[in-house]
């Protein structure tokens, strides 16, 4: 029998997560931590509403796995996020030793893979999941923020 619980399904819980931040004003990334196909933690990007550059969704997802598991270190969970992580964020990454990354869309500008970031060692990462979804979303949020102003 095939696991209905596969990278699609994940990410889809990510979309579903920008599109909370989205309504919100914020930057439609979304962010689910998933350990032994159960997800752990659901965050999207909150830099608007906290008024802080740094709480981007993959950071309010590792706060919430580390609290959910009772530590630090998330090895043995996978990150599904709908934008490439920053450089930021992948630091994060590395310090939570997290075990996979699977994002959707690609950040030419700002995306960790163009600058080389190194990730944990033993950290596997996946890209283009479900990218097309991903990728409109946030040129939706742009050109709408564009249109605004």
């Amino acid at each position: 029998m095939e696991n209905p619980f596969d990278d699609n399904y994940f990410m889809k819980r990510a979309l579903a997560e920008a599109e909370f931040g989205l309504a919100k004003g914020e930057v439609p990334v979304g962010a689910v931590i998933v350990l032994n196909n159960q997800i752990i933690a659901r965050a999207h990007n909150l830099t608007e509403t906290l008024n802080d550059v740094t709480a981007h969704a993959e950071m309010q997802a590792f706060t919430a796995a580390a609290d959910y598991i009772g530590g630090k270190y998330l090895n043995e969970c996978t990150l599904y996020v709908t934008l490439e992580p920053c450089q930021m964020c992948a630091g994060a990454s590395y310090w939570a030793q997290i075990g996979k990354i699977v994002f959707g869309a690609h950040d030419e500008k700002r995306g960790f893979i163009n600058y080389k970031t190194q990730l944990h060692p033993k950290t596997q990462v996946t890209g283009g999941v479900l990218e097309e979804e991903c990728s409109k979303l946030i040129k939706r949020f742009f050109i709408e923020k564009r249109n605004l102003n």
